[in-house]
């Protein structure tokens, strides 16, 4: 299947590795995307709390513009933008007044309805066969946190994906790379989300208990599939050894990084250098033998 790809702001920018590293993923496993042509701002994250109408448009233009490129899905992997197209498909779905109004803002009739997939349903649905027979790399020392964050399975009425208090998706596709993924109890916590510029004191104290959850559980690194998790909770850690001087820095990488690693591909290669904290177990893996 090829899918429709919507990269958002925050990975053509600020979360660049988080593309690079899902291109070149999706490259080795054999799956094609055909990057939606023109596409903008989703809305996320400030549109849709200051102006309703604006934050719709905005969503609904991308589903637009894909549906004029013929296709029939969309993968958003930013946990963000997914939340705000599938919000916004929902509300043109079930509010006539909505739909006209959204319509009349764009000159546009929406004739289909777009699948839209978040990086986790892609993995399940196209890759985690494909991970496992790929495989290079031996990666059982790693022991994965799982983050979801707010936005990702929330809310479970729309998304309609996993467990919104115990979802378990993620640590299937963790298992297929060979890592493990530990049980703990900040998997679906806020970490402060778009806070992290005016309040940056909230996200450093909540990603703070983000982490030292995940280090009290075993975890040795934090997976997430969120550019503003990723942020908040790799680039805040120097403010928070500056306020807690015991903070021991902690490695943060997005799924397809550690997809990429099982697949036998290094580090700098899928970006996990352009990181704030170091990833201190890379050498070790780069190091072990590839498989076959």
């Amino acid at each position: 299947m090829k899918y429709g790809y919507f990269p958002g702001c925050s990975l053509t920018s600020s979360a660049k590795e988080y593309d690079i590293s899902l291109r070149k993923v999706i490259d080795k496993l054999g799956i094609s995307f055909d990057e939606i042509n023109d596409w903008s701002c989703c809305g996320a994250t400030s549109a849709h709390v200051t102006n309703h109408k604006l934050s719709t448009a905005l969503a609904m233009r991308n589903i637009m513009l894909a549906e004029q490129q013929g296709l029939d899905n969309i993968i958003a992997p930013c946990a963000a933008c997914y939340n705000r197209l599938i919000i916004s498909q929902n509300e043109i779905g079930k509010h006539s007044g909505i739909r006209k109004e959204t319509e009349d803002l764009l000159s546009v009739k929406f004739k289909k309805d777009i699948k839209v997939f978040n990086i986790l349903e892609l993995f399940l649905k196209s890759g985690i066969n494909k991970i496992i027979e790929n495989r290079k790399r031996e990666l059982s020392e790693l022991k994965a946190a799982c983050y979801y964050g707010c936005l990702l399975v929330r809310p479970a009425a729309i998304t309609k994906f996993d467990d919104a208090e115990e979802p378990e998706s993620m640590e299937k596709i963790i298992e297929a790379t060979g890592a493990g993924a530990v049980d703990w109890n900040y998997k679906t916590e806020c970490c402060g989300a778009a806070h992290s510029i005016a309040r940056r004191d909230i996200v450093v104290d909540l990603s703070k208990k983000i982490l030292d959850d995940a280090i009290t559980h075993g975890a040795n690194v934090m997976v997430v599939a969120c550019p503003m998790c990723h942020t908040n909770l790799d680039m805040r850690q120097r403010a928070m050894k500056r306020k807690y001087p015991d903070h021991k820095e902690f490695p943060v990488l997005y799924l397809t990084e550690l997809i990429g690693l099982s697949l036998g591909m290094d580090e700098k290669e899928l970006g996990i250098d352009l990181h704030y904290t170091n990833f201190k177990y890379a050498d070790t893996l780069l190091n072990n033998s590839a498989k076959g």
